[in-house]
């Protein structure tokens, strides 16, 4: 992390996951505590949260939390639910800096709908992170309005990297991104949770099933997350000829896996899209 960006004043409006993911992942990589706050609905998480020496406010005890929060920021970060980003954006307009960069967390809103509740020219960026974040091993799409200037895009990049790989992406890829790193978790969940029903089918008890295609997956996943790792060469490396894994990779061809999975990553784009049109 930057000087310049170890200096930011750091809001978080809402701590759930996601956003509790990245304010954690932000911690950890050397963020002055002293210079983060973080606004919560009710006082639940807040000793949790006061352990990790950040302020922290609560919207049930001050109906100003949020503008409290915002107005002393450099960087805000928009964790509340999608149906709940316009309006909090609109709640927050008024307390902003003119130079405060507002990044969405949230999936399915626009950069547009957000523009729409904010001060003109301020600066905002829509992101798509995905829940392996929460492991410090996640993925963000960043897409930013043009009002963000080219060093306010690296601070908030520098700020994402402590939780996972940050891609900066034009705004109309975001519906693709996460059709494959938004949901793709779920996708290896879905894979695991097969494996672990073919094992019991082939006489494996339930327990060690489960146990090994967990492990299994895991392991697949940590092999991948070297830099230089091709998934191709990865699979083709265990696929011995006329061996047992390639009659398995044959009758995942021959029943149209890859199909299927395009098809599911399509449908889950064009969701996507669905639901910016509706929230915004």
């Amino acid at each position: 992390m930057s000087e310049a960006t170890s200096n930011l004043k750091l809001s978080f409006l809402g701590a759930g996951s996601m956003n509790g993911a990245i304010l954690r992942g932000i911690l950890a990589s050397g963020h002055d505590p002293k210079l983060v706050t973080a606004t919560v609905r009710s006082e639940n998480r807040v000793d949790e949260l006061r352990e990790l020496g950040i302020a922290v406010l609560v919207n049930s005890q001050d109906e100003e939390a949020n503008r409290s929060a915002a107005a002393d920021a450099d960087v805000v970060f928009l964790g509340v639910k999608p149906v709940g980003i316009t309006a909090l954006c609109e709640e927050i307009a008024p307390a902003l800096k003119p130079g405060t960069v507002v990044v969405s967390v949230a999936a399915a809103i626009t950069l547009a709908s957000m523009q729409d509740k904010l001060p003109a020219g301020q600066p905002v960026i829509r992101s798509m992170p995905n829940t392996p974040l929460m492991v410090g091993a996640g993925v963000v799409g960043i897409s930013p309005a043009s009002t963000v200037s080219h060093a306010q895009v690296q601070s908030v990049t520098d700020l994402l990297s402590g939780s996972g790989d940050v891609h900066v992406i034009d705004e109309e890829q975001q519906n693709a991104l996460s059709a494959i790193s938004g949901s793709g978790p779920a996708y290896a969940f879905y894979l695991a949770e097969a494996m672990a029903k073919a094992g019991i089918a082939l006489g494996l008890d339930a327990e060690l099933s489960t146990s090994i295609a967990r492990a299994t997956v895991a392991g697949a996943g940590k092999m991948l997350s070297n830099p230089d790792a091709d998934p191709a060469a990865l699979r083709k490396a265990v696929t011995s000829p006329n061996g047992t894994t390639e009659r398995a990779i044959a009758a995942f061809d021959e029943g149209g896996i890859r199909a299927v999975i395009e098809a599911g990553a399509r449908a889950a784009s064009e969701r996507a899209a669905q639901l910016s049109r509706e929230l915004g």
